[in-house]
């Protein structure tokens, strides 16, 4: 079922004008933070290209009726299962992992896909047990629909997109109003498993986390790689005397964001980015390059416009005419307002490196045009309702 002409008059232009501010603010950032390096040239233009083709998505996507998708929950399962399945297959690896599939020059990560994908099977599957949303068993089938692809995402290893996966359930159970008790419950359950992991992990702090020595489960599943377990090391048991390894990306992040001050150095002439001491700074710490050329106020103008996102998503998720539509535009909220929350919380060292973007803003094509597909759905739902108020 394809958009009428009638309803394009709902379509909320607040909300694509803010993607689309912050997504081309983001092209610009990147173009900035590879300081002139030959060998991250194309980014710019492999994320111009990402951008121009992700807002014909929101389009695309908007213009078919949400709905669709509950019809075609099951097979959209099975597709998740078999790319995250065949991953192993791409023989394409970087940084330590297998996550990517390689398409002629471009790469393609399923993870990112299977976000959105999870929100519409977890959004159907509430919708259609809304009369027994609470009871215990309707709870444990979701949480084992959404197990498998959870785990063939962590034996990627890819602990960060798993934790979203596990958030976005969370939140979906709170947003269909499971009591606080059941989760206080679940989340005693969490500690309960948390406690009896934590011995595992003893011999990565106690040994010094010796060189090889991958985080496994069974023998058999990746949860951490090596340098993943020296990350989380360091933010736990940080050495104050440390200036190399996995302190010294944190620590030129804190620099670059605290030598913005209010108004920032300027468009291309923050030090730590230009003299390249911030490293992967296109990507994961792409906040603080931001936050050194335009200081406190630019950093705010990036909070706002993706509050804005967010608060568009959930207004629609108020207004949607159904529960699963609510559900698909909570759901994107939530993709947003956790990733930003995480991304920006590892700049400033208030959680440990996880590999999480910054939406609309770093640098990745699957990634950008994942969020982009939320916003299209969003914007799906709102077509099919009415005009959002500003």
């Amino acid at each position: 079922m394809q958009a009428s002409p009638r309803i394009w008059r709902n379509f909320d232009i607040w909300l694509l004008g803010a993607v689309a501010l912050i997504t081309i603010a983001g092209v610009a950032m990147i173009r900035s933070a590879i300081a002139g390096n030959e060998t991250l040239a194309d980014t710019v233009s492999r994320q111009t290209i990402y951008t121009m083709v992700g807002l014909v998505v929101v389009i695309a996507t908007a213009a078919i009726d949400y709905r669709i998708w509950s019809a075609l929950s099951r097979p959209l399962y099975i597709v998740m299962l078999a790319l995250l399945a065949l991953i192993p297959l791409s023989e394409f690896v970087g940084f330590g992992s297998a996550r990517w599939y390689q398409v002629g020059i471009l790469t393609f990560q399923p993870s990112e896909l299977a976000k959105i994908l999870t929100i519409l099977i977890l959004a159907n599957y509430f919708a259609r047990r809304k009369d027994t949303i609470h009871q215990a068993r309707v709870l444990m089938r979701s949480l084992l629909l959404i197990a498998p692809p959870a785990l063939l995402i962590i034996s990627q290893p890819d602990l960060s997109t798993t934790i979203v996966i596990a958030v976005i359930w969370l939140a979906m159970i709170w947003g269909v109003g499971v009591p606080l008790k059941r989760l206080a419950a679940m989340a005693g359950v969490v500690l309960v498993i948390a406690l009896v992991i934590t011995p595992l992990l003893a011999p990565y702090f106690l040994n010094d986390y010796p060189q090889g020595n991958d985080f496994t489960l069974f023998g058999r599943i990746t949860v951490m790689k090596h340098y993943q377990m020296r990350r989380l090391v360091s933010f736990f048991l940080p050495d104050p005397e440390a200036q190399y390894g996995e302190t010294y990306n944190i620590n030129q992040a804190r620099i670059a964001i605290g030598s913005g001050s209010w108004l920032g150095q300027g468009y291309g002439h923050g030090t730590q980015v230009q003299l390249r001491f911030l490293k992967v700074r296109h990507t994961d710490f792409i906040f603080s390059v931001m936050a050194e050329e335009f200081g406190f106020v630019g950093a705010v103008a990036v909070l706002l416009l993706l509050m804005f996102i967010i608060y568009r998503c959930l207004a629609a998720a108020r207004m949607a005419r159904d529960m699963f539509g609510a559900l698909i535009c909570y759901g994107v909220a939530i993709i947003i307002l956790f990733q930003a929350a995480f991304n920006i919380g590892v700049n400033l060292n208030l959680f440990p490196v996880s590999g999480l973007p910054l939406p609309f803003f770093s640098y990745g094509g699957s990634s950008l045009l994942t969020n982009l597909i939320g916003i299209g759905l969003v914007e799906s739902v709102i077509l099919r309702h009415k005009q959002i108020q500003l």
